[in-house]
């Protein structure tokens, strides 16, 4: 676990390519063995230079809704160190901590066993150990059945694996998924987000409650 990250916190595990990028219904293409990116999937960051026209998709207004809600953010990409010096500053989060990937295809048949049970993505393991204890949310485009199946039986605290719609990117109901989830499975959670998001659900609740209470009753008057 990296040292930039508070003990006890949420982290939220980032993808790039999808959820910040998004490309549009026509590259939500299948994975390659093991989930990993199949050849020709559209992935980004195999061009990660400054003039990728594909940055022009970042919203700028999506940093500061993540580092609202109050997680420990880290990239989860293939972007890896690219992430930091080309996505962050546009999207206006500050240097965070990066998942190293070890080459999974070089190492699945060392003495470390294979990287799981077909269907299993081939980021779920290396994030589920780099979480340790901690709660963690994993935001990807790829997140599977057997991910989420994976990660219940191997990981004790509790855990989000949200997958975004490749074609949108994170979108209004994707944080409040998120936010929902913060203020559910982790009560003592504190962040903008999940305030601000639990204030609207109770203020639509009492406006409904009020505007029930103002009803005039029709039968009185028979």
């Amino acid at each position: 676990m990296n040292d930039r990250c508070e003990e006890g916190r949420v982290v939220l595990f980032l993808d790039v390519d999808g959820p910040l990028i998004p490309f549009g219904p026509s590259v939500d293409g299948p994975r390659g063995a093991s989930g990993s990116p199949a050849s020709g999937s559209g992935c980004a960051a195999c061009h990660p230079a400054p003039g990728n026209p594909l940055l022009g998709r970042l919203d700028p207004a999506v940093g500061p809704r993540l580092l609202a809600l109050g997680c420990d953010l880290v990239w989860a990409s293939t972007w890896l160190d690219d992430a930091n010096e080309v996505v962050a500053p546009r999207i206006g989060l500050p240097e965070l901590p990066v998942v190293r990937w070890p080459d999974t295809r070089a190492d699945a048949s060392t003495a470390a066993g294979p990287e799981g049970p077909r269907g299993l993505h081939w980021k779920t393991r290396h994030i589920v150990e780099w979480a340790g204890r901690r709660p963690f949310i994993w935001v990807d485009d790829e997140i599977g059945a057997m991910d989420r199946f994976w990660v219940a039986a191997q990981h004790r605290g509790p855990s989000l694996l949200h997958r975004v719609d490749p074609g949108k990117g994170l979108a209004d109901e994707d944080f409040g998924v998120l936010a929902d989830w913060l203020r559910t499975a982790v009560p003592r959670h504190r962040s903008t987000a999940v305030r601000e998001h639990g204030s609207t659900a109770a203020r639509q609740h009492g406006s409904t409650a009020a505007r029930q209470h103002l009803r005039p009753n029709r039968r009185a008057g028979h």
